[in-house]
């Protein structure tokens, strides 16, 4: 079903989203972040190994999360759908913290592989082919190379977006982007043109991006989590892990259009509808998250050969039992069976608990695939101070780069929302002549 939402006038939606970001919030990510930056550091002179394997868990967390985010948003203009107009801005700030996560890739890539990856060091790998697949210059060549396509790609994509509605709203926003508003005007033409030009451009970028997201991140799934266990492969391994990050970003937009919606007053912008929309994504993706996952299982179980089962059976034995189960109710059973029916995707605190639940899960999720194929048959859980104090700190560091994105630029896709073109979009056009294409371009 097609929502036709009624947006106030353009000026009227920015003077609602003029209101400044509270500094609580700036200031909780400050001291979060210095945090995680604390107990790292006194980690590598104390345990050095459980303090790169927490950064290495906590990265592949909140890296696929945002990396999916703005996926999602792509996803968004190859439906040219119009339903999430209002509240797909808040998913395109996820971008901000991409570019931390390159730089951190770097230092774990160069600094930490010794003390996280078997294969560089620890272990030969069973068969030539993976002893030359791990060297490291191929493994760096793989994993940044591919990591920086993404990044590249999902910058670019969300540059044309928040472009189109700069150039044609009156100067605002943080300092530190001031210059980088000033370069999104030059050249910025008439608003039916610009729009047809962003929104072809931003056709041509989806598919680019939509198609590295998934190949990419297949490829950095089997380098950077399963190769952690070098005698186990699973093709549905990077699928199970892909569209785990896909329902956290999912999850997480949840939790961050209530809050803006709470702190704007967005209710005469925000329907109903759109809540109803933002739940069934998530009620649908828990499900395909747990076909994905239990089609695995299934799989290994009945299949039944040694060096498959190995790699469920130790996550299904002592340590390490209590949180595989938890994964599975926490991202799967809560939010299939909580989020079956209309009422509580529209009930605020429920649908917000079920979303951090289950963002939650895949928090332990990503540390279920890392841990015990680092630490084995373990006699005690190694989760504590390492895990949750970096976690925080990347917890702060994902908040403070929100927040300077949602500083420096407009909150909402307001062109999209108010301009008297917005629906010419639905049918393309070539952005030279402004003619309607044929059906088959």
């Amino acid at each position: 079903m097609v929502h036709e939402p009624h947006y106030p006038p353009r000026e009227e939606i920015l003077r609602t989203l003029d209101k400044p970001f509270p500094k609580s919030f700036r200031l909780a990510s400050m001291v979060l972040a210095a945090l995680g930056l604390a107990v790292f550091v006194i980690g590598l002179f104390v345990n050095p190994d459980r303090a790169w394997t927490s950064l290495h868990f906590n990265w592949l967390f909140f890296a696929s999360v945002s990396s999916a985010a703005v996926v999602f948003a792509a996803v968004q203009r190859v439906t040219t759908a119009r339903w999430s107009r209002p509240v797909v801005r808040f998913l395109e700030g996820y971008v901000a913290f991409l570019p931390v996560a390159w730089v951190l890739l770097i230092v774990i890539t160069l600094a930490g592989t010794s003390h996280i990856f078997a294969w560089a060091g620890r272990e030969v790998p069973p068969v030539h082919e993976k002893v030359f697949y791990f060297q490291s210059w191929f493994f760096l060549l793989r994993t940044l190379g591919m990591f920086t396509i993404i990044t590249v790609l999902s910058l670019w994509y969300v540059y044309t977006s928040v472009r189109l509605d700069v150039g044609l709203v009156p100067e605002s926003g943080a300092a530190w982007a001031r210059g980088l508003r000033e370069r999104m005007r030059r050249g910025f033409g008439e608003e039916r043109r610009e729009l047809h030009n962003t929104h072809s451009l931003q056709g041509r970028l989806s598919v680019f991006l939509i198609i590295f997201f998934g190949y990419g991140w297949m490829l950095l799934s089997w380098d950077l989590s399963m190769s952690l266990t070098l005698h186990f492969q699973s093709t549905m391994y990077a699928w199970a892990f892909f569209m785990g990050a896909w329902l956290g970003a999912l999850m997480s937009w949840n939790i961050v259009t209530r809050w803006w919606n709470k702190h704007l007053g967005l209710d005469h912008i925000i329907g109903g509808n759109v809540y109803h929309d933002l739940g069934k994504l998530g009620f649908a993706f828990a499900a395909f998250w747990g076909y994905l996952s239990f089609g695995q299982l299934l799989i290994i179980w009945y299949g039944n050969m040694a060096e498959e089962t190995f790699f469920f059976n130790l996550r299904l034995t002592e340590p390490w039992t209590a949180i595989t189960t938890t994964v599975g109710v926490l991202m799967f059973v809560i939010p299939f069976f909580v989020l079956m029916g209309r009422k509580p995707k529209m009930m605020a605190p429920l649908m917000i608990a079920v979303a951090a639940l289950t963002t939650l899960g895949l928090w332990l999720h990503r540390y279920i695939e890392v841990y015990p194929s680092v630490y084995g048959h373990a006699t005690t859980l190694p989760f504590g101070l390492w895990e949750i104090g970096i976690g925080l700190g990347y917890l702060g560091a994902w908040g403070l780069s929100y927040i300077a994105f949602m500083d420096a630029f407009p909150r909402m896709r307001v062109v999209l929302m108010t301009s008297p073109y917005r629906d010419e979009v639905q049918v393309p056009v070539d952005p030279r002549t402004m003619e309607p294409l044929p059906a088959h371009e």
